[in-house]
C-alpha cells in the first residue's frame, strides 16, 4: 500500500504485575511499550501500511528501548524528536471476572508532557502523507502537548490530509486545567473521521442519546441508540464524513460482547455482535479497532461495510494478545471476518 500515515501522541513504559496479581502482591513487572496512538501505529504496519510515530522521547535508554520497540514492529522512528528527561509510566492491574482492571499514571513532567509548538517540523512530518490520526489523549496529558497537537492538525487540514481521532476520555487525566471542552471541540473540528463511545461524546461535548437507554438487560449496548449521538457529533462537527462507535457490552472482566456502528451521515452501518469470553489483555482493544478501521477504509474507500468489520474483527482478535498492540495479520482479520473463530492449529 503506498498510502501513508502519521500517528502523534505519547508512547510509555507499561508495568504490570505478572498473570492477574494485584499491585500488593507484586515482586516483579513485566515491561512492555505502549501508548494509544503508537498502539494505531503498529496495528497499521503489521498490515504493510507505510507509518511514521511521531512523540518526543528522552535521549536516554529508556527513551531508546522505547524507540526500538517502534522500529521492531516496523514503524518509523525518524520524526520522533528528542528531549526532557523521562517517559512516561503507566501501572497496569489486570483485572479478572468480577475484579476490574486498574491503571495508575506515573506521567508527570514525561518528554511528552513537555512539549511544546515548534518542537515537531509538521511541515515535513507530513510530506507525502495521506492520513493522520491523533487522540484525545494528547491533549489531556498538558497544555503543551494540546497546542502541539493543534499546530499538527492545523498543518495537516492545510495540506489536505485526512485527519481522524479517537477521542478517548481519560478521567485521570485532565489535571493541568485545561479547559477541556473548549480544547477537544477545536482539534475535533478539524477531523474527517470521528471515533468515539458515549462517555467521550458526553464527558467532552456533553452529548448525550437522546430518548434511548444505552443499554439493555443482559448488559448488550444498543446500536440505534448511538444514532442519536451520531447525529449530533455531525451537527457540531461539519467538517466529520464519518462517526464510529465501539459497542463493547462488559458481561465481566473477562467476558464482553464486541461490536462497531459507523454512521456516514445518511445511512447507519453495524456489525455482527462478538463474544470475547476469556480475554487475555484488553488494553489497547478501541487502538487495534482504529488501526483496522483506518486499514480498512484506505482498502476499501468505498465500502463502509467491509472497513467496519474489519475493524471489529481485528479488535476482536487483540483481546487474545498480551500487551498494548494488535499483533495480527490481515490473513487473520480476514479469516475471523469470514466466520472462523475456531481458534484451530495452523499447520
Amino acid at each position: 500500500m503506498n498510502k501513508k500515515v502519521v500517528t502523534f501522541g505519547e508512547i510509555m513504559l507499561r508495568l504490570a504485575p505478572p498473570g492477574f496479581l494485584r499491585f500488593s502482591q507484586a515482586n516483579s513487572f513485566d515491561v512492555i511499550y505502549g501508548g494509544g496512538e503508537s498502539n494505531v501505529a503498529v496495528s497499521l504496519a503489521n498490515y504493510g501500511v507505510p507509518v511514521d510515530f511521531v512523540t518526543r522521547l528522552p535521549k536516554n535508554d529508556i527513551g531508546l528501548c522505547a524507540m526500538m520497540e517502534m522500529r521492531k514492529r516496523g514503524v518509523g522512528t525518524d520524526k520522533i524528536v528528542w528531549g526532557g528527561d523521562r517517559l512516561g509510566i503507566y501501572f497496569l492491574e489486570t483485572g479478572a471476572v468480577s475484579r476490574g482492571s486498574k491503571v495508575v499514571y506515573d506521567r508527570a513532567h514525561s518528554a511528552m508532557a513537555e512539549i511544546k509548538p515548534g518542537m515537531v517540523d509538521w511541515n515535513k512530518v507530513f510530506e507525502d502523507v495521506d492520513w493522520f490520526h491523533w487522540t484525545g489523549i494528547t491533549p489531556a496529558i498538558s497544555q503543551g502537548a494540546a497546542d502541539a497537537c493543534l499546530e499538527a492538525v492545523k498543518m495537516a487540514r492545510k495540506m489536505g490530509i485526512t485527519i481522524s481521532t479517537d477521542l478517548n476520555y481519560r478521567k485521570k487525566l485532565w489535571k493541568y486545567g485545561g479547559d477541556r471542552e473548549k480544547i477537544m471541540t477545536e482539534l475535533t473540528s478539524y477531523c474527517d473521521i470521528i471515533l468515539g463511545n458515549e462517555e467521550d461524546a458526553e464527558m467532552h461535548f456533553g452529548i448525550k442519546p437522546k430518548d434511548l437507554d444505552i443499554t439493555t438487560q443482559g448488559h448488550e449496548v444498543k446500536a440505534e441508540a448511538f444514532l442519536s449521538v451520531c447525529k449530533q457529533m455531525m451537527e457540531k462537527f461539519p467538517n466529520a464524513k464519518k462517526v464510529i462507535t465501539t459497542l463493547r457490552g462488559s458481561i465481566s472482566a473477562s467476558h464482553n460482547t464486541w461490536a462497531g456502528v459507523l454512521y456516514d451521515g445518511e445511512k447507519m452501518y453495524d456489525t455482527r455482535q462478538y463474544q470475547i469470553t476469556h480475554i487475555v489483555d484488553r488494553v489497547g482493544g478501541g487502538d487495534s479497532f482504529m488501526g483496522g478501521l483506518i486499514y480498512g477504509l484506505l482498502t476499501y474507500p468505498d465500502d463502509d461495510q467491509n472497513a467496519l468489520d474489519f475493524a471489529v474483527a481485528a479488535s476482536c482478535l487483540k483481546h487474545t494478545i498480551k500487551g498494548d498492540a494488535n499483533l495480527v495479520t490481515v490473513e487473520e482479520v480476514e479469516k475471523l471476518m469470514g466466520g472462523d473463530a475456531s481458534g484451530r492449529v495452523s499447520r
